[in-house]
């Protein structure tokens, strides 16, 4: 059983930057796909960014991609997600989830944190 840990979220202002932290406990982090999912009111979770267990093989959403950096520190048991240039429709809940297999899908993910909110003001 793996426990997921978000944090760093927060008001930002459109254009500024946070840093994303989700720290792993209770399972072998090194052994999973590690990927970032996000939620605004009345809408579905979509996929953000994943990134393998070694940290070699990285995929972004559309939406993000070119503003955001997934990266993963396997001593420390930690995925970040560095999101950079903010706009107000990235305000969302960010989850961090954990998979055995490489998926854009939330279904394929095993594990969930609990969410961190993110609100960028315009």
């Amino acid at each position: 059983q793996v426990q997921l840990i978000e944090s760093g979220g927060g008001l930002v202002p459109a254009g500024g930057s946070l840093r994303l932290s989700c720290a792993a406990s209770g399972g072998t982090f090194s052994s999973y796909n590690m990927g970032w999912f996000r939620q605004a009111p009345g809408k579905e979770r979509e996929f953000v960014a994943r990134i393998g267990w070694t940290g070699g093989i990285i995929y972004y959403a559309g939406s993000v991609k070119g503003r955001f950096i997934i990266s993963r520190d396997n001593a420390k048991n930690t995925v970040y997600l560095e999101m950079n240039s903010l706009k107000p429709e990235d305000t969302s809940v960010y989850y961090c989830a954990a998979a055995q297999i490489y998926s854009n899908s939330a279904s394929a993910y095993d594990y969930w944190g609990q969410g961190t909110q993110v609100t960028v003001s315009s």
